[in-house]
């Protein structure tokens, strides 16, 4: 049983067995006491959410949208080095061949296993140094020396890729579902106007993903931080969020995924409202802070117990600023430093309890203790282990967020398993945009984002 407020509305029960949404739309409830024993996550449910491997339930479901798999500079010219890359548990190989386009295939030789990481980039191909079995860029292969009838039956895994955004994109599903590329904002803007990085993170994708979801916890977690970064200093924005961390919100189920509402004290006749979005099935939108540039993030994961964070800033009106530009490449901000470059381990990460100081803590410089932004929120959702316990955990209002995306999540998955179509794989709904705002109290605020972030190409950035 789980309990959502909205606003200053009646409380509303409803069974976690049951289903609120269907079609976009508030379904039947039932309308009962919470029982505080009920676990908002059973396990069957866990384990469809952050199972990510070939055949299963969200494996399948993430198959279907475009995967960001690496950074266009990690394969910078043609016939270049090959580079590793993992994802929803398979292990595959990128290279940008001798016609410049970016290939994704399986890391493995057909025919006795070796990878092709230690293979020759040629020819349009990657030529096994083993016994010289050759594939092209979308795994045929192309050659057997030895026995050039074989090449038929030798073919490995190949997988279609885009570029948008500083970002080679791969679609793994079904060849004849494969949607159009993604068109989020900063995929479509030059790049001068867009810095992405992306670091490894040592959790299952879901909980890593809730961070981005989660708004509550800035007030907590990242409050003596925002007065000091560049990315976030010096805006109005910071007196709300620091003088009311009693954060109510609205939450509106959208074609894309979700809009959620963060309403803080703003001036006597106001609120200031954080509107952030989650976009199925993995991306999360940062409501901007004054002109700082906006901010997102992509969470995909690598296997069950890590994944991929990628970090994305950009201005959609103008460039971003030498002085931006540095603090990013800096790790300021939703960035980190690396351990070693082109590593894309963070600096501070679980070998060295991610550079506490419990001094800076007790002196109010660092409310965890830990230093930078990305880094005090993976630390604690490294912290819960590879892959939470949701059984264990006891939810409060402001995680009613989190309780309908992973129930959208499972919904999906368990609904392409019935021939369902999945959400939001048409890119034209991730046209949207965070902002920052004061309203008026009694203007509606869900109201007020259809009408000013539903197309965001068209509208100016709101923000505080």
């Amino acid at each position: 049983m789980k309990y959502v407020r909205l606003m200053d509305r009646p409380l509303i029960f409803f069974d976690m067995d049951q289903t609120p949404f269907q079609n976009g739309h508030l379904s039947h409830l039932t309308y009962k006491q919470p029982t505080p024993r009920s676990p908002p996550v059973n396990k069957e449910m866990s384990e469809t959410l952050t199972r990510v491997g070939p055949g299963t339930r969200m494996g399948n479901l993430m198959r279907r949208y475009w995967v960001p798999a690496l950074m266009s500079s990690e394969i910078p010219e043609a016939d270049g080095p090959q580079v590793r890359v993992q994802l929803l548990g398979e292990k595959l190989l990128a290279f940008r061949n001798t016609d410049g386009r970016a290939c994704l295939i399986g890391e493995f030789c057909s025919h006795r296993g070796v990878s092709l990481y230690f293979g020759r980039n040629e020819e349009n191909g990657i030529r096994c140094a083993y016994h010289g079995v050759k594939f092209d860029g979308d795994g045929h292969c192309v050659d057997v020396p030895s026995a050039p009838q074989a090449c038929a039956r030798m073919h490995i895994k190949g997988y279609p890729c885009v570029e948008r955004g500083g970002i080679v994109w791969t679609y793994m599903g079904p060849a004849d579902q494969q949607p159009a590329p993604p068109e989020l904002e900063w995929c479509t803007l030059p790049p001068e106007h867009v810095f992405v990085s992306k670091r490894l993170q040592y959790s299952n994708w879901l909980q890593a993903m809730e961070g981005g979801i989660d708004t509550a916890h800035v007030s907590y977690v990242h409050r003596f931080e925002v007065d000091t970064d560049p990315m976030h200093q010096g805006v109005k924005a910071l007196d709300y969020i620091k003088a009311d961390g009693n954060v109510k919100f609205e939450i509106e189920q959208t074609p894309f995924g979700l809009s959620l509402f963060g309403r803080r004290n703003g001036e006597p006749d106001s609120y200031y409202w954080r509107i952030t979005q989650w976009l199925f099935p993995w991306f999360t939108l940062i409501a901007p802070f004054g002109e700082h540039a906006l901010g997102g993030h992509v969470w995909v994961p690598i296997d069950d117990h890590s994944c991929w964070a990628w970090s994305i800033n950009w201005q959609p009106g103008q460039p971003l600023t030498e002085e931006e530009r540095t603090a990013m490449e800096e790790g300021k901000g939703i960035h980190v430093e690396y351990e070693a470059p082109g590593s894309f381990i963070p600096k501070q990460n679980r070998d060295n309890d991610y550079g506490m100081d419990r001094v800076a803590q007790r002196e109010d410089r660092s409310y965890s203790g830990i230093f930078g932004f990305s880094a005090q929120d993976y630390s604690l959702q490294e912290s819960m282990g590879t892959i939470q316990d949701h059984e264990a955990e006891k939810l409060l209002p402001t995680d009613k967020a989190i309780v309908m995306a992973r129930r959208m999540l499972h919904e999906a998955a368990l609904g392409l398993e019935q021939g369902q179509t999945p959400p939001a794989l048409d890119p034209v709904a991730q046209h949207v945009r965070p902002a920052g705002v004061l309203l008026p109290k009694e203007q509606d605020p869900v109201v007020w984002a259809r009408e000013e972030l539903a197309d965001a190409t068209k509208k100016p950035v709101f923000s505080l």
